[in-house]
């Protein structure tokens, strides 16, 4: 059986990446696409401005929300053992969450509140439906916004050493309300966090080391971790972002003493993980493999489908708002975007994955068998993808050659 990529077309790929290289959008860029077994991956341009060490293929990467389909896979897991039920309550391991009042208004005070309709469940979790999230605002522009900020509960850029403990970050996350009726829009990032101190209590051991020992060790994920060791420091990429007062390239965060250079008091959910291409590819299989890792099953086939479909209903999606137009061809899993319409060659229908914005992206497309992940450390400045995210999925499926 012949190639499933065209190795001229995967040159064309390398061609467009390494020109944004060269231009000084990232300094560099681990781009990878895989189908059917076979794998191509390109190393382009150095884990620091300014001339540093060239990017290779095992470079450490901070992966922000692509963190978020592993905290959804890890939750499913305990809900194979029936440790967990989708549509139970989380008031039964998390009574910090149990009578919920609600806002009456986005916009008003804390005090002026509502009953909620119904329990927080974990499919509210799961599909970011709990009522409580990020918003596509300004910080500091709702009341709501400010009181989050200021329990210092994570609600903006990865800052893994700010966020407290879990149990103190759950108590602190408890005494607001929420912003939206539990089920009535989607809203984005904080059911991931909520997530893993969930799956911490469900699990009776620390997050952290129920994904090592269930996902991570399993699927031979070496490098995926809450912090990196310092014996492999000098393999990690230096983090920068644009500095949204005065649009200059910064440093977000060094490899040696930055924020993931020891294990924070928060490992979260939503965004706390660093990883590594071959790393995250063996995640995508396993995924992709409906649950299995060679000989071993991770999860069943059933789980998969069912974390990999859209569970937001049409009424939901009209009030939802991530990127412009973004729910009109997308829906959402567990953890992961799903595409629901196909409106460019690069998003079939049922392909699923989701993107890290600290510069990072992760597609599975079951129809085609392919995987792409592209890394680099430079910040996306919108939830719109940065153009070469969006060059990355075009060259991905170009490159298919039969």
């Amino acid at each position: 059986m012949g190639s499933k990529l065209s190795k001229t077309r995967l040159a064309r790929l390398r061609d467009v990446i390494s020109g944004y290289v060269e231009r000084g959008k990232v300094p560099g860029v681990v781009a990878l696409v895989s189908r059917h077994g076979e794998v191509h991956v390109e190393a382009i341009g150095a884990k620091s401005t300014g001339g540093g060490d060239p990017v290779r293929r095992d470079t450490i990467f901070r992966i922000a929300s692509m963190t978020k389909p592993i905290t959804a896979a890890a939750a499913m897991i305990l809900v194979e053992e029936c440790r967990l039920r989708l549509d139970d309550p989380v008031d039964r391991l998390l009574p910090e969450l149990a009578d919920r009042r609600v806002l009456r208004r986005l916009d008003g005070p804390l005090d002026d509140t509502e009953p909620a309709r119904r329990p927080i469940t974990l499919r509210d979790l799961l599909t970011f439906r709990m009522g409580f999230g990020i918003l596509m605002a300004p910080p500091g522009s709702y009341p709501i916004q400010r009181a989050s900020s200021e329990l210092d509960l994570g609600q903006g850029m990865p800052q893994p050493q700010t966020p407290p403990a879990h149990d103190e970050w759950v108590r602190r996350f408890g005494t607001l309300p929420l912003m939206h009726q539990p089920a009535e829009k989607w809203v984005y990032n904080t059911g991931s966090d909520v997530l893993g101190v969930l799956i911490a209590r469900a699990s009776g051991q620390p997050f952290e080391r129920f994904l090592r020992e269930r996902l991570f060790e399993p699927l031979g994920m070496r490098d995926t971790a809450f912090s990196v060791p310092p014996a492999s420091l000098d393999r990690f990429a230096t983090s920068y972002w644009t500095n949204p007062r005065t649009g200059a390239g910064e440093v977000y965060d060094m490899p040696e003493g930055g924020q993931w250079s020891r294990p924070p008091a928060f490992p979260s959910g939503g965004g706390g993980l660093v990883s590594t291409v071959d790393d995250y590819l063996s995640f995508a299989r396993m995924l992709l493999n409906h649950g299995k890792n060679g000989g071993e099953r991770i999860l069943s086939r059933a789980a998969v489908e069912t974390m990999t479909a859209d569970h937001l209903t049409p009424a939901q999606k009209a009030v939802s708002e991530l990127a412009p137009r973004f729910f009109a061809n997308h829906g959402w899993g567990f953890g992961v975007a799903v595409v629901t319409r196909r409106d460019s060659p690069a998003e079939p229908v049922g392909q699923y994955g989701w993107n890290g914005g600290l510069g990072t992206a992760w597609f599975s497309d079951p129809s085609a068998g392919m995987v792409g992940i592209l890394l680099t450390q430079r910040a996306w400045t919108s939830p719109i993808p940065p153009d070469i995210c969006l060059d990355f999925w075009t060259l991905a499926y170009q490159a298919i050659d039969d």
